[in-house]
C-alpha cells in the first residue's frame, strides 16, 4: 500500500491540476456566453428587416446555445467547488499526518453527562479519540461515530466492522469522494427531522380519491374553455368567469399546500447532499459483507434510493416555483401546478415512508466507517486486534495512546491472560502510570468499536471497559470529590457483582480519604474484585497495595514504572517494567519549588 504522505501529496497536486484546468474553462464559458448575447443583439440588428421567421429562427438558435453554455457553465462551477473541497479535505490530512487533528469536529455537544469512561479516556470533546478519528460530515454519521465510541459491539458486529474497515482503508480516493459530497451541503438532523415528521403524517389530498381524477379533470375544463374561446364558440365573459373560479380554488388549495411546502423548503441542498452520496455507494462493489449490508438499504424492490431522492428533489424544485407570482399565478390559474405537484410529492410519500431512515442510517455507518478506515491507513503501522473467546484476556505489544505524537510516544505492553487478575502498576509522580491505564483503555475502546488499535499486535475478549480516573466535583448538586468517586466505584461494584464481563481501570483508588482509610478502602475493593473474578489495572502510589500478591501469587501481577535520579534532576523512560516500583521522587519535586523537605 503507497505511504500516505506521498498519497496524500500526489492527490493534492493532482486536484490542483485539475482546479486550474476547470477554472480556466470557467473563463471560456464565461466568455462564450457573452459572446452567444453579443451575437444574439448582432442578429436582431442585422436581421430585423428580413422577416420575423429569419429572426425568429436565428434567435431560437442563440438561445440554445446561450442555454448549452450556461448549463455546461454551472456543471463546471460545481466541479470546481467539488475539487476545493477534495483539496482542503486532503490538506486537513495531511495536517492529520503530522498529528494535527483540531480542524475536525470534536463532538463536545455529544458528551454523555455520565459515561463509564467517556470522561476519564478523553472519548469526545477537544484533542479527543472521536476527534482524531472523525471524518463525518452528516449529523447522524457524528452520533453514529460517537455511540460506536460509547458502547462496546457485540463480538460478530466487531469482526464484520473490521473486514469493512480494512477493505476501506485500500479505497482512500473513494472515501474522500464521499466525504466531499457531505462536506458541500453538510447533512443536518434538522432537515432529517423535517422529512421524517413530514412522512409519518397523514396526506392531505391522496386520502380523498376524488383527487386522483379532479387532478386533471379541472385542467381539462380551463384548457377546454379557452379553446373554445380561440375557436370563437364562448365568450370573453365566459372565459374571464372561470379564470376566476379557478383562481378562487388555487388560493383555497394553496391555504393546504403552503404549510406542506414551507414544511419541506429549503432543504433541497442536503437532499441533493443525500442523493450525491447514495449515487457513490450504490455504484461501487464490496467484498465485505457489512458494506454490502448497508449498499442494499439504498435498492427497493428495483428502484436505487439516489433515483427516489432526485425525483423528491424534481418536485420539491418544481413546487418552489410558488414563490414566484409572475409564473405562479398563470400556473396555478390553469393547470393548479402547485396541486400536481403536492400530490406527486404525497404519492413519493406514500412509496417511500419505510425506506427514507435506512438511508440516513446507512449512510451515518458508511461515514463512521470512513473515518476509522481513514485511519488505519493514516497509521500503516497499527494492527486490527484479534477478538478472543471466553473472558477475560487481553495482550499488546507496542501499544501506544493514539493522541501522542508518534514522535514522542513510547510504547509499553500488557499481558493480562485470564479473568481474576489485578495488574497493580506502581510509580513515582509523573512517570506515566496514568498515560498507560489511558493508552489501554482507549485502544480497548478502539478494538470494540471494530477499528484499528495503535498497537503491533493487540488481542482482547469482548468486555465493557470502566473505569475511576478523572474525578471531579459538581457544585450544583454538592457532590464533593470523594462521594462523585465512591459514586463511580459503586457502579464498578455493582457490575463486578453481577459478574459482568468487564474490564477496570482505577487510578489512585480513594484519594479523598486519609491515607489508612484509603489503604484499607483499596485492599477491600481489590479483594472484592478478585473474589467475583474480575480483571482490571489499578494505578497507586500505595506500595503495600503490591504486597497483595503474597496472598494472590497466581493473581495478581505487579508492574511499575520508575525515574532516575541524577544530581537532583529527574529522568523518566516510561517504560513499563516488571516489579515494585523502588524509586520515588516527590520529595525532589517538592525541594524543586522552595518546600524545604530533609532527607
Amino acid at each position: 500500500m503507497e505511504e500516505p504522505q506521498h498519497y496524500y501529496r500526489d492527490k493534492l497536486s493532482t486536484h490542483q491540476d485539475i482546479l486550474k484546468k476547470l477554472k480556466s474553462r470557467k473563463n471560456l464559458l464565461s466568455g462564450l456566453r457573452l459572446g452567444a448575447v453579443i451575437l444574439l443583439a448582432a442578429i436582431l440588428y442585422m436581421f430585423w428587416n428580413l422577416g420575423v421567421l429569419y429572426l425568429v429562427s436565428f434567435s431560437v438558435l442563440i438561445a440554445f446555445i446561450f442555454i448549452r453554455f450556461l448549463h455546461r457553465d454551472i456543471a463546471n462551477r460545481a466541479a470546481i467547488n467539488h475539487q476545493e473541497t477534495l483539496i482542503r479535505l486532503t490538506q486537513a490530512e495531511i495536517g492529520a499526518l503530522q498529528h494535527q487533528y483540531y480542524q475536525f469536529a470534536d463532538g463536545e455537544k455529544l458528551k454523555p453527562s455520565e459515561h463509564y469512561y467517556a470522561l476519564d479516556m478523553d472519548i469526545l470533546g477537544h484533542a479527543s479519540i472521536y476527534q482524531y478519528c472523525n471524518r463525518t460530515t452528516s449529523e447522524v454519521g457524528a452520533q453514529t461515530l460517537a455511540n460506536w465510541l460509547l458502547a462496546p459491539a457485540p463480538e460478530q458486529v466487531i469482526l464484520q466492522r473490521q473486514e469493512a474497515i480494512k477493505e476501506l482503508s485500500t479505497q482512500p480516493s473513494w472515501n474522500m469522494e464521499l466525504l466531499a459530497f457531505g462536506k458541500e451541503n453538510p447533512l443536518t438532523n434538522h432537515t432529517i427531522n423535517r422529512l421524517q415528521i413530514w412522512l409519518q403524517e397523514p396526506t392531505a389530498f391522496l386520502q380523498y380519491k376524488a383527487w386522483a381524477w379532479l387532478r386533471f379533470v379541472l385542467p381539462g375544463i380551463m384548457l377546454s374553455i379557452i379553446g373554445l374561446r380561440i375557436a370563437g364558440i364562448v365568450s370573453m365573459n365566459v372565459v374571464y368567469f372561470s379564470l376566476f373560479l379557478f383562481a378562487v380554488l388555487a388560493y383555497q388549495l394553496n391555504k393546504i399546500i403552503a404549510p406542506i411546502h414551507n414544511q419541506l423548503s429549503r432543504m433541497v441542498d442536503e437532499i441533493t447532499t443525500l442523493a450525491k452520496s447514495s449515487t457513490h455507494i450504490e455504484g461501487k462493489e464490496y467484498q465485505a459483507s457489512l458494506l454490502n449490508s448497508l449498499k442494499n438499504n439504498f435498492f427497493y424492490k428495483g428502484e436505487k434510493a439516489s433515483s427516489a431522492i432526485y425525483a423528491l428533489k424534481t418536485i420539491l424544485d418544481r413546487l418552489d416555483i410558488r414563490y414566484n407570482i409572475v409564473i405562479s399565478f398563470p400556473l396555478n390559474v390553469v393547470l393548479l401546478w402547485n396541486l400536481q405537484q403536492v400530490i406527486d410529492l404525497e404519492k413519493w410519500k406514500v412509496k417511500h415512508t419505510n425506506t427514507v431512515s435506512a438511508w440516513f442510517r446507512a449512510l451515518g455507518e458508511m461515514e463512521a466507517l470512513v473515518g476509522f478506515s481513514t485511519i488505519a491507513f493514516n497509521n500503516p503501522d497499527w494492527c486490527f486486534p484479534s477478538i478472543e473467546n471466553g473472558h477475560f484476556n487481553i495482550s499488546a505489544t507496542e501499544l501506544g495512546h493514539p493522541l501522542i505524537n508518534p514522535g514522542k510516544r513510547i510504547n509499553n505492553y500488557i499481558n493480562i491472560p485470564q479473568d481474576t487478575s489485578l495488574m497493580v502498576v506502581t510509580g513515582s509522580n509523573m512517570a506515566g502510570k496514568s498515560t498507560y491505564l489511558r493508552s489501554v483503555g482507549v485502544n480497548v475502546v478502539l478494538a470494540m468499536a471494530g477499528s484499528a488499535v495503535c498497537a503491533t499486535a493487540f488481542s482482547l475478549s469482548p468486555v465493557q471497559l470502566l473505569s475511576s480516573m478523572r474525578i471531579t466535583d459538581n457544585l450544583e448538586e454538592s457532590t464533593s470529590t470523594f462521594y462523585a468517586e465512591l459514586k463511580k466505584l459503586k457502579t464498578i461494584i455493582e457490575k463486578v457483582n453481577n459478574h459482568e464481563k468487564v474490564f477496570v481501570l482505577l487510578d489512585e483508588i480513594l484519594r479523598g480519604t486519609n491515607s489508612s482509610d484509603r489503604h484499607k478502602g483499596s485492599v477491600a475493593l481489590m479483594k472484592q474484585m478478585l473474589k467475583q473474578h474480575a480483571a482490571g489495572i489499578i494505578a497507586t502510589h500505595d506500595l503495600a497495595l503490591a504486597e497483595l500478591k503474597d496472598s494472590f501469587p497466581e493473581n495478581i501481577y505487579n508492574y511499575h514504572f520508575d525515574v532516575q535520579v541524577s544530581n537532583d534532576e529527574l529522568y523518566f523512560d516510561y517504560k513499563l517494567k516488571p516489579g515494585v516500583c523502588q524509586s520515588l521522587n516527590a520529595s525532589i519535586l517538592m525541594r524543586k519549588i522552595g518546600i524545604e523537605v530533609s532527607d
